[in-house]
């Protein structure tokens, strides 16, 4: 399994117990859907392992897991990894939602300015997760807030958007 076909799940964040138990942080929006997993896979030098899962409870805001066939030392080396599932488990978007994977490389067409290019990128560093857009060479920069997305055409590969007064203007 590779990162491309996985979606970042969270992070192991600390040890719980002297049995080998990880404290875990998903970073989802609906963790229950996350509460029956029978496995996860972990980064380790830059490659996904997967690792499968004991046990696993809810506790306060994350989740707690022991991992089969891993000891309270080799547990501890875990701390920090990054954490993944396969693409295939998340559940499908409708409408105007949709993963931020899934639509790098749509087309993104303003109310007023028409078609101004193609999505290459999408960070979500920020306060709001930002589109970058091919225009020829040129980079816009147009944020992902759910005013300014109208629609998203899936068949079509389209997103649909009304850029607030000027915003197109400043990269062309």
């Amino acid at each position: 399994m590779t990162k491309d076909e996985c979606f970042y799940l969270g992070k192991i964040v600390k040890p719980f117990s002297y049995k080998g138990e990880l404290v875990v942080f998903f970073d989802v929006d609906d963790v229950q859907k996350y509460e029956d997993l029978d496995s996860l896979y972990i980064e380790i030098n830059k490659r996904l392992v997967e690792y499968t899962i004991s046990s696993i409870r809810y506790h306060g805001n994350k989740f707690v897991v022991k991992f089969n066939d891993v000891t309270a030392e080799e547990s501890e080396a875990l701390v920090g990894k990054d954490l993944y599932l396969p693409l295939s488990m998340l559940p499908p978007l409708t409408d105007n939602q949709f993963y931020f994977h899934e639509v790098i490389g749509f087309e993104v067409a303003d109310k007023e300015k028409g078609n101004i290019g193609h999505i290459t990128d999408i960070i979500d560093n920020t306060t709001q997760p930002i589109m970058f857009i091919d225009h020829g060479g040129k980079e816009i920069l147009i944020p992902l807030v759910d005013d300014i997305i109208k629609s998203v055409d899936r068949e079509k590969r389209i997103i649909n958007i009304q850029a607030p007064d000027g915003l197109i203007d400043i990269y062309l």
